[in-house]
């Protein structure tokens, strides 16, 4: 099979495509088709041996995927059909015409949604619902605020927001406001721009109950300062570039939280690969997901497809910021 192969620690573009052995079927594994993967800024943190967790060489990048099941292990309880749509998130190996992953992340795709952009559905979406849902425990009515609104976790944080019932104060460049707005976002706000006072006047002074903060960066101290009586900042990225320094006088004078919110923990990413144990609520959580993608809840978008020798065009698009969606590579593509 054709795979994009990273044999030593390199730049992204200096990948290459070639042909290597398919994976083995291993215990409890599922072999699937890949018909889409994504690519993404961490996907080049890992080949480069950045990332917090380094596969072992020679290794595919690409750990998220949307494609159709050619088989199960013989250990596979209550097997998906050949055939079945699914998607599945990896450890790595995505960038390939076919891939194994584990049965228990493995998610059916229900009829009549689209498969590419179900490559949002095994990382992003989960990661900003599992912010929303299980850190900022967000409820009917609340505000929150949503940095990097027009991008994929930040745009999924609103939409899981306003299906969830809450009030969403969203943040993105002004060129992309239209993102957030179509999504039901009631207030989009300039990210070039200051934004306490803003968010202070929406709220009538009461502030937000909840951040979801993929930025980190010079927006830290506001976003503690726009927090309410008991609400709940959640970081879950650091785009901006800086890690902050949290003051924690000011957690104690404005009673108010922060969290951390990995979902690479829940996945098996994490020293101690408790995926197994965290299996059960990880499905449950994409299972919601699904139900809200169904019922038009949510709207995964793909913004641009490439086959996959047009790797390095795939991430162009990624390192320009214009992508309202994910960008997607498609293996089995004709060049």
């Amino acid at each position: 099979m054709r795979a994009l192969l990273c044999e030593s620690w390199r730049e992204f573009d200096a990948l290459e495509v070639k042909d290597v052995p398919a994976p083995p079927l291993r215990p409890g594994g599922v072999r699937i088709r890949v018909e889409a993967s994504g690519v993404s800024f961490a996907t080049q943190l890992v080949v480069a041996g950045k990332y917090q967790r380094k596969p072992p060489l020679p290794f595919t990048p690409g750990t998220e995927i949307a494609g159709t099941v050619l088989e199960s292990a013989p250990d596979v309880a209550d097997p998906l059909p050949p055939g079945t749509r699914v998607f599945a998130v990896l450890d790595w190996g995505g960038l390939a015409e076919e891939a194994v992953a584990d049965s228990i992340h493995v998610v059916p795709i229900p009829p009549g949604l689209p498969l590419d952009a179900a490559v949002a559905m095994p990382i992003s979406y989960p990661t900003a619902g599992s912010a929303l849902m299980w850190r900022a425990r967000m409820e009917p009515g609340q505000w929150v605020l949503v940095h990097g609104a027009a991008a994929g976790v930040g745009l999924a944080g609103v939409e899981i927001a306003k299906a969830l019932g809450a009030r969403v104060i969203a943040r993105c460049g002004a060129a992309k406001r239209q993102v957030p707005e179509s999504r039901g976002a009631d207030l989009v706000l300039d990210s070039a721009l200051p934004f306490r006072e803003a968010v202070r006047e929406a709220t009538g002074g009461a502030g937000v109950s909840a951040v979801l903060d993929t930025l980190g960066g010079p927006v830290f101290d506001d976003n503690l300062r726009c927090l309410g009586d008991g609400g709940m900042m959640v970081t879950i990225g650091f785009a901006a570039g800086g890690i902050p320094t949290l003051p924690v006088n000011l957690l104690l004078l404005k009673n108010i939280a922060v969290a951390g919110l990995n979902w690479g923990t829940y996945v098996g990413w994490s020293p101690g690969d408790k995926r197994h144990l965290h299996a059960p609520r990880a499905r449950a959580l994409w299972q919601q997901l699904v139900d809200w993608w169904a019922a038009g809840k949510l709207r995964p978008e793909v913004h641009a497809s490439f086959p996959l020798d047009h790797f390095r065009e795939a991430m162009a698009e990624v390192r320009a910021r214009h992508a309202v969606g994910r960008v997607v590579i498609r293996p089995g593509a004709p060049v």
